[in-house]
């Protein structure tokens, strides 16, 4: 079967956004889903994504990996490390993931006769967060490689929200009418922890202070039952 696109779908908020997108744009029946089991921490966010696949018709496939050597400094990897934030970069990046996953994805993408993938990283998430691979000097550098590997000097990454913050992904999401399925069904945190989260590793910290700024600007809206009691635990500007 042939697709558009392919695009990365970890089953997070970001990753679904991109994937809903996407069907948007090219038509659920020529989008696919593709996941990487890695050794990560849990697979609840792998359950979630072959989840909303399913509910959007949307075909998925995982490729399973092994940890690469170095991986399992990464408390994603390594589950007797506690998750842990840093000045520079949590002690949750996984070096390199981006652009392993990118690369793997890319001969697939061929094969399937797609000429560009989709992927939700965001700059302002990496900067503040320390990861190196979200910025979109990153991606283009991965996209420049692909090009000489499947000799397709017009092969593409996509990177939809790229220069959006999390509240504003939030706003993209409720105009296509699928933010409160999105939050409801999507898991985020780093501990596996549907809904709300953890609340207390890096991914629920930006995701959470993104849904609270997102409701504080829009009164008018109720965010779901599971949410709306985090509303206090996040200090108003």
């Amino acid at each position: 079967m042939s697709y558009e696109t392919i695009v990365l779908h970890s089953g997070g908020m970001d990753s679904s956004l991109c994937l809903l997108l996407a069907a948007r744009e090219y038509g659920r029946e020529h989008v696919l889903s593709l996941g990487f089991r890695y050794g990560q921490r849990h697979d609840v966010e792998l359950k979630a994504a072959e989840a909303i696949a399913a509910y959007y018709g949307i075909q998925r496939k995982v490729i399973d990996l092994a940890p690469l050597p170095g991986w399992d400094t990464s408390s994603l990897i390594d589950h007797s490390l506690p998750i842990q934030s840093a000045e520079r970069c949590p002690n949750s990046c996984v070096v390199g993931r981006n652009g392993l996953f990118l690369m793997m994805a890319a001969p697939m993408a061929r094969s399937v006769g797609a000429h560009n993938l989709v992927i939700g990283v965001m700059e302002r998430e990496g900067a503040h967060s320390g990861y190196p691979d979200c910025s979109r000097l990153y991606i283009d550098s991965v996209q420049t490689v692909i090009r000489f590997d499947l000799s397709d000097p017009f092969f593409s990454i996509q990177t939809p929200l790229i220069h959006m913050s999390k509240a504003e992904t939030m706003e993209c999401a409720d105009r296509l009418g699928v933010l409160e399925f999105l939050l409801q069904h999507t898991v985020t945190c780093y501990n596996g922890i549907p809904l709300s989260g953890c609340q207390k590793c890096p991914s629920c910290t930006l995701r959470n202070e993104g849904i609270v700024d997102f409701y504080r600007r829009h009164p008018e809206k109720t965010p779901p039952a599971p949410f709306a009691g985090m509303m206090v635990c996040f200090r108003k500007d």
